[in-house]
């Protein structure tokens, strides 16, 4: 049944993504609605749920979501279906920005990676690159997002820095699937997986624990990008721009450090917009 579901999201969000890409928004649509590409975290996590209605009801900009891993956010910018983008791999998107695609990247808020999976195989260590040979060394299933998203995207550099290759693992699944199915699957599977602290936070899988946290390589930057409207007719240049203005505002950064107090005793991110 839960794979089931699974199932259908994924299939949901492939034909969502299928629609934005054979239909271009026409020009009557670029005032007065946005359109926004985000990773799954800042959704999963329910950030958005708190920071969209008060965006709306401060700047009267309406706003659509669309949540994806960061690479598929960063191509629907490049495609021009997205007219600002929320992501975090920060080497990406600066690319994305020097390619021509984004005006400027700017500084939004940070959280970090954990690596998560079922107690008593390995020890609770702030050392991401051992618990991976750990890993490895004891032949453990491991759940990869495998979407090119912010978080598989650390988690190849991590089995690099680690000089620990997955492929050596009999059970190394590659899911293609966002943060919370992914985290959901590992703890079906009772396997460790990589995810951010705030989706972890907010799920809670009951047969997970945190096994590695508070290495450095684990910091997780977001950036907020606004899409180039030289690139592509009807981008809503206008909205991008008061979208990001207003997250790097004190309004939305004092948002941000509150979000997740109130439920979890903690924040779930952290703002650092300059």
């Amino acid at each position: 049944m839960r794979n089931s579901r699974i199932l259908c999201a994924a299939l949901a969000a492939f034909f969502l993504l299928s629609a934005h890409a054979l239909f271009a928004r026409p020009a009557s649509d670029a005032r007065g609605r946005i359109i926004l590409s985000t990773t799954t975290s800042t959704y999963d996590s329910g950030l958005l749920g708190l920071l969209l209605p008060a965006f709306t009801a401060d700047t009267g900009w309406d706003i659509d979501v669309i949540s994806v891993g960061t690479g598929a956010a960063l191509q629907m910018g490049r495609d021009g279906q997205a007219d600002v983008l929320l992501v975090h791999a920060k080497a990406q998107e600066l690319a994305f920005v020097a390619a021509g695609y984004g005006l400027e990247r700017h500084d939004v808020m940070y959280n970090d990676f954990i690596i998560v999976g079922p107690p008593g195989h390995i020890a609770h260590n702030g050392d991401a690159h051992f618990t991976l040979r750990e890993i490895v060394a004891g032949d453990l299933p491991f759940v990869s997002r495998g979407d090119n998203s912010g978080t598989h995207i650390m988690e190849l550099s991590l089995w690099e820095g680690a000089g620990a290759n997955p492929a050596a693992l009999s059970g190394y699944f590659s899911v293609g699937q966002g943060m919370g199915a992914t985290l959901r699957m590992a703890n079906e599977m009772l396997a460790f997986t990589l995810t951010d602290r705030a989706t972890w936070l907010s799920q809670r899988p009951p047969d997970l624990a945190i096994v590695s946290e508070g290495d450095a390589p684990l910091l997780n930057l977001y950036g907020v990008i606004a899409v180039n409207p030289d690139r592509h007719r009807g981008i809503n240049a206008a909205g991008a721009q008061a979208f990001i203005d207003w997250i790097l505002s004190p309004r939305g950064q004092a948002l941000v450090s509150t979000f997740g107090i109130a439920e979890h005793g903690e924040p779930l991110f952290f703002p650092n917009a300059r």
